[in-house]
Formats: C-alpha cells, sequence, structure tokens
C-alpha cells in the first residue's frame, strides 16, 4: 500500500483525507474528539508505516475503541496500541 501511496496525486491525497475524515467521525463525542483532530493535525506529519496504523485502527469497532480511549483496556494489537499511545498523548497533560 505504501507504494502505492506514493503514486497519488494531490487530488487522491485529499481525498484518502476526506475519506479518512468521515471514517474518523464514530458518532460518539469520546471518539470524535480524540480521532477528528487527530486526522486534521497529525495525521499529514506521520511516517507511511504510522499512517498505515492508523488506517487500521480506524476499521476496530466502537466498543472497542472506547475502552482502550478511556484507559478501561489495552489492544493486544501492538500497533492498535501504539497508535491509541499516541493519540492520547496528544491531549494528556505531560
Amino acid at each position: 500500500m505504501t507504494e502505492d501511496r506514493a503514486n497519488m496525486t494531490a487530488e487522491e491525497l485529499a481525498t484518502e483525507k476526506k475519506r479518512l475524515w468521515w471514517h474518523s467521525r464514530r458518532g460518539m463525542l469520546e471518539l470524535d474528539v480524540l480521532l477528528l483532530p487527530f486526522v486534521e493535525d497529525v495525521y499529514d506529519t506521520l511516517s507511511e508505516e504510522d499512517k498505515e496504523k492508523f488506517r487500521n485502527l480506524l476499521d476496530v469497532e466502537d466498543p472497542d475503541l472506547f475502552q482502550w480511549f478511556m484507559q478501561n483496556a489495552r489492544s493486544s494489537n501492538p500497533d492498535h496500541a501504539y497508535m491509541v499511545d499516541m493519540i492520547l498523548s496528544r491531549v494528556q497533560p505531560k
């Protein structure tokens, strides 16, 4: 997938980002306030590997995401746990 993305036009990348934004709208406020700003403010700065991890995270069901982001559980998938930690680090006090 990374090789395909390297050949995408600016318009295709913009379309993909819009798709990700809509996919990040979960309808659960607790998730929306974490995922939407991440797509808007951080996604473009991620490495291709981290972008892939984020796209994969969006395939997870809302109840699981909610548990992980509320820190009531932790994903057994290290890529999901990594992205949850990255997203939470943006909103937690240092």
